[in-house]
């Protein structure tokens, strides 16, 4: 699916490290990575993380639209000087928490890569 998520007022809960301000929008095509940003993820996946009653969202207004078709941008929005391109930055030191998906995966991949170049 494809995503146009947009945030009205308040502070967008899913990256607590900045993400969006109010008046703010992200468009992820089918099968780009998204999410909760790194710190975000480590915090909600810390032990004990959910032991509390938290609300979520609160005081802040936000949207989402999904599709099956994939939406072309402009030349224009791309030339943007509100592009962020160094949005995909927030997943760096992301880390697994699925066994036998750690460290030992990357490795793997590393010595793969090495062995292409």
């Amino acid at each position: 699916m494809t995503e146009f998520m947009g945030l009205i007022s308040g502070q967008y809960e899913a990256k607590v490290d900045g993400g969006f301000l109010p008046g703010g929008a992200s468009l992820h095509s089918c099968m780009t990575p998204h999410g909760p940003d790194a710190r975000t993820f480590e915090r909600a996946s810390a032990p004990g993380a959910c032991d509390a009653t938290t609300t979520i969202g609160s005081d802040a207004v936000a949207f989402m639209f999904e599709t099956d078709y994939i939406p072309r941008v402009t030349a224009h929005a791309l030339a943007s000087p509100a592009l962020d391109k160094d949005y995909y930055k927030v997943w760096t030191g992301l880390r697994s928490f699925f066994p036998g998906s750690g460290s030992e995966g990357n490795k793997e991949e590393e010595a793969e890569e090495a062995e292409e170049e």
